[in-house]
């Protein structure tokens, strides 16, 4: 390319001097008049409490699959909401004093837990709410007993049991001589370990008696304000259960209390590595400038550019989520950049007025503004919700902040910006500073980097596992996992959907996937499985249920009356079938209800959840179990999460490629063929940033590409810089305040133990780094075509 290309300048935008201060004037009230309507808009906002704290909102969607997103969301908030207790002792007195200490002093704490109600009476409403259609409700095995025992042999069972102590059957003898309820009842007890005991629900593991206390949260689930206030009333009913029976064990599970502690986590490091870098940049202002004005306006900019992209963010989307303002903040704070450099110029030019140097640095501070909103639009192209939001925050908080410096800053700031010995120096080391020149040495540095990095990145591994970025404390891990064996409870993050064009067609196709899980459990492959046609069968197996104890119970009947001589008639049934809709609306469906997802768009779909998985071997098995089985689908949601962070990887990384060639013909429009010297910095730290990457065994993700994203709209602000004041040493001095800013605002992140934001902080920490000690070796000594002087 040409380096005589010529371009049109921003300059040529602006008015003449002579309309300048009129209109500076006008358009600087016209803000002023905008700002006041967001504060307005801010006052009602925080008054009523719009900001999403719901972590399950920042999943991606799967737009190809809408009704497994629907089902992982009525599943993941009955879990979210739930929160288990185990309190164990060698003897159940024991036990149960252990869980008494505990429940009081959790009282005591008012944390937002509602026990769940244990209610004995519950079991007799169940029975006499089925006690109609006993007839046909059977197990498997029933079915199967029933089918190939001789009638003579089944006569013999029912006289067995004519004679045994009727004490606990639940129905009389002659409406049910086999005693098959009593063993269907049993199957479905199965499903939950735990069992009713003097009003509390009792479980006997491991050697020890357990008290299992359910509770459910009364506050909204992950609400992420730092506090533990989950964590903390737990450790003071644990206290109080320890003290009253020493050799007493608790475990405490359930998803509020991961969420509370990776909250609470992210909360200590914000504040620990957040306001460290803060008071770090305070002082490198400070000892820049000797002034607190150059501060305060600066963070007026920033004050308001956040709060016009979290009015605007409200306004388009309806809500903003938390970690949206938390990160947009962070991104906004780019936007200092253009205060230091407002700032940085007017400390080395006293006698300039505000206004006339505006007008000279505004082309330069438009097209770093367009740069970054490029590389932050960019954000917006993949379909994550929480990324759309934080794209729009970022991009109108850079505007409005941009807006602010130019129109306010000229009009705001009185008196002069004292030197200092600190900025004179870095000012003054930019002239020490070598430019690159075509050199056989240079040759080889540039082979040896270009070999090392080649070496990085074939190093460099890909990793989109999920279940990588979790953050929970160990100790709160194994409680999960104990808690989930004890109990025998149903994994959330594995599960069968299964869909139909009416009620009974889902029920079904249940009972045909049913009919292909029972060998996996009778293998060991899996504990169990919990499905709606558990308890109500569909009418086809009910009406077949039904056939089948008439005809075998008549004649085992027959058989008894013959040998008693008596005459014993078996009661008839209802002949109406159970319904769906009646067990739904009736109290004791409520456990196991969640499984039923009723209408997903044209069709109804319902979830069979599995029960003792025992490792990840065994999920093709279960997968294959579903092969061949019409509206039957396997949901393993962490895969199927993983492969939707690694595709949406893949399309970042193109799309960061394309932001790239943007942002360069935005830099060729203005610098012509000098173009690549503020380009090439970015580019090249970027790719050494992930060879170094594999050098240090990181895996490559999502998150860091799109570290890299924002890396493009940050670095190649100081390559403009650079080449819109060539040799000027008050650009070097903003672009290293900036950068150093930036650096210690992101780059500490990668002191982060949340596996997310340390993968973030570490790549821009590489990158800002390696932009900001390559950008003077590719400047310009005199103006590029284009650019002011």
């Amino acid at each position: 390319m040409s380096e005589s290309t010529t371009a049109t300048s921003p300059a040529t935008l602006l008015p003449t001097p002579g309309e300048s201060a009129r209109l500076w004037n006008v358009v600087a009230m016209l803000w002023l008049v905008a700002v006041m309507v967001v504060a307005g808009h801010q006052w009602r906002f925080w008054h009523e409490a719009r900001l999403n704290t719901d972590v399950l909102a920042l999943l991606p969607q799967d737009e190809q699959a809408p009704e497994v997103a629907a089902a992982t969301r009525t599943l993941a908030e009955r879990a979210s909401r739930q929160v288990l207790v185990m309190v164990g002792a060698g003897d159940w007195s024991s036990a149960q004093r252990a869980a008494a200490a505990w429940r009081d002093a959790l009282q005591r704490t008012q944390a937002p837990l509602r026990a769940a109600p244990v209610d004995a009476r519950s079991l007799a409403a169940a029975v006499d709410f089925y006690r109609p259609w006993r007839d046909r409700l059977l197990t498997p095995a029933q079915r199967e007993q029933l089918a190939r025992t001789p009638p003579t042999g089944l006569a013999q069972e029912a006289l067995g049991v004519l004679y045994q102590p009727s004490t606990g059957r639940l129905s009389q003898w002659t409406q049910d001589p086999l005693n098959l309820w009593q063993s269907w009842w049993s199957a479905r007890a199965a499903e939950s370990r735990a069992r009713p005991r003097d009003g509390l629900l009792w479980l006997s593991h491991e050697g020890l008696e357990w008290v299992v206390l359910p509770y459910e949260i009364t506050g909204k689930a992950f609400a992420m304000n730092g506090d533990a206030v989950y964590g903390d009333a737990l450790r003071q009913a644990r206290d109080a259960a320890l003290k009253a029976v020493p050799q007493a064990r608790t475990l405490e599970a359930g998803l509020p209390l991961h969420a509370e502690a990776a909250a609470v986590q992210a909360s200590r490091e914000v504040n620990t590595i957040g306001w460290g870098s803060l008071a770090a940049v305070l002082l490198l202002v400070w000892l820049a400038f000797r002034s607190l004005r150059p501060i305060l306006l600066v963070g007026v900019s920033l004050a308001v550019g956040t709060a016009v992209a979290l009015s605007v963010t409200a306004w388009v989307f309806g809500e903003v989520h938390l970690l949206t303002l938390v990160f947009g903040a962070s991104l906004v704070g780019v936007a200092e950049d253009y205060g230091i450099h407002y700032f940085a110029s007017r400390q080395g030019a006293p006698g300039a007025p505000p206004r006339p140097l505006m007008r000279q640095l505004f082309p330069g501070l438009v097209l770093a503004l367009a740069t970054s909103v490029i590389a932050y639009l960019t954000l917006g192209l993949a379909p994550f919700p929480g990324l759309r939001q934080m794209a729009v925050f970022s991009a109108v908080g850079l505007l409005a902040a941009f807006i602010t410096v130019v129109c306010w800053f000229p009009w705001l700031d009185r008196g002069v910006v004292p030197r200092s010995r600190f900025a004179d120096g870095i000012a003054a080391s930019l002239a020490r500073w070598p430019t690159l020149r075509p050199t056989r040495g240079l040759a080889w540095v540039l082979a040896g980097i270009a070999l090392v990095g080649a070496g990085g990145l074939a190093r460099l591994h890909t990793s989109d596992d999920i279940r990588g970025l979790q953050s929970s404390p160990p100790a709160l891990v194994q409680a999960q996992v104990e808690v989930s064996r004890a109990l025998g409870m149903p994994s959330a993050g594995q599960f069968y959907l299964v869909r139909g064009a009416s009620v009974q067609q889902v029920l079904e196709r249940e009972e045909a996937l049913k009919a292909r899980l029972a060998p996996l459990v009778a293998a060991g492959a899996l504990g169990g499985f919990s499905a709606v046609s558990d308890w109500v069968p569909s009418i086809a197996q009910q009406r077949a249920d039904a056939q089948l104890t008439q005809h075998v119970e008549s004649a085992v009947l027959a058989r008894v009356n013959a040998v008693l001589g008596e005459k014993l008639a078996r009661p008839a049934f209802t002949g109406t079938p159970l319904t769906l809709q009646a067990w739904l609306d009736h109290p004791m469906s409520a456990p196991a209800r969640g499984l039923w997802l009723g209408e997903t768009g044209p069709q109804t779909a319902s979830v069979v959840m599995l029960r003792g998985l025992h490792g990840p071997a065994q999920l093709p098995r279960l997968a294959a179990a579903a092969d061949g089985l019409d509206g039957v689908r396997w949901v393993d949601k962490a895969s199927e999460v993983s492969l939707l962070l690694g595709r949406y990887r893949t399309a970042m990384t193109w799309l960061l490629l394309a932001g790239y060639l943007a942002v360069l013909g935005a830099l060729v429009w203005r610098y012509g063929g000098h173009a690549w010297r503020a380009w090439l910095p970015t580019a090249i730290a970027s790719a050494l940033t992930v060879a170094a990457l594999g050098w240090l065994g990181q895996p490559f993700q999502l998150f860091n590409v799109l570290a890299l994203v924002l890396l493009l709209g940050i670095g190649v602000d100081y390559g403009i810089f650079l080449m819109e004041h060539p040799g000027d040493g008050r650009a070097w001095l903003a672009v290293v305040l900036g950068a150093a800013s930036t650096w210690l605002a992101f780059g500490l992140l990668a002191l982060s133990s949340t596996p997310a934001l340390r993968a973030f902080g570490l790549t821009l920490m590489l990158g800002i780094a390696l932009v900001w000690a390559l950008s003077p070796w590719l400047r310009v000594t005199q103006p590029a075509h284009g650019a002011s002087a």
